[in-house]
């Protein structure tokens, strides 16, 4: 690879880099062909970009990139992958679900929304976090459970109410 195709690589990397907020870092050596067709298309029906680069390049290109990527390049030892995604916790639960199968791949680190996580053993707690979608909806959730409070309180109340106007009405 020529200086000029690195630096053109340095700077691709860069731009995805600066373009995504959820970057998850793994090791996938040692899958043979066929399994690692199956997790590339596991990674596309799950909206995850993959892409296997040098680290070297992607340690230069997270030097450029504005982010502060924290201890992440120093976990680019051996062979790394990129998984770039719209969701949080949608990597996470991809290679989990693919070691069902399978050992690799192993999570490397992951750079979630300002956050780093470092080491196959963060594997669990980004599986858990939320996507912005699944908080939207509980949070929406969590303001609606008042207000039906509120009006089954009222229906029961009138109710309670005409009933005892009936009864001394008869009476």
């Amino acid at each position: 690879m020529t200086r000029q195709e690195k630096a053109t690589v340095i700077e691709d990397l860069t731009s995805q880099l600066a373009g995504s907020s959820i970057i998850y870092l793994a090791d996938i050596s040692g899958l043979d062909a066929t399994t690692t067709s199956a997790l590339r298309r596991a990674c596309f029906k799950a909206d995850i970009k993959l892409s296997v680069v040098k680290n070297t390049l992607l340690a230069k290109a997270m030097e450029a990139s504005d982010k502060e990527f924290g201890e992440l390049p120093e976990t680019l030892k051996g062979n790394t992958s990129l998984m770039f995604s719209d969701t949080g916790n949608a990597p996470a639960k991809l290679i989990k679900n693919f070691r069902k199968k399978s050992k690799k791949p192993l999570l490397k680190g992951a750079f979630v929304e300002e956050a780093v996580y470092v080491g196959d053993e963060s594997l669990e707690t980004l599986v858990n976090i939320k996507s912005k979608e699944e908080m939207i909806g509980e949070i929406i959730g969590l303001l609606q459970s008042p207000a039906k409070n509120v009006i089954s309180g009222l229906k029961s109340g009138g109710g309670k109410l005409a009933g005892i106007l009936k009864t001394l009405s008869e009476k």
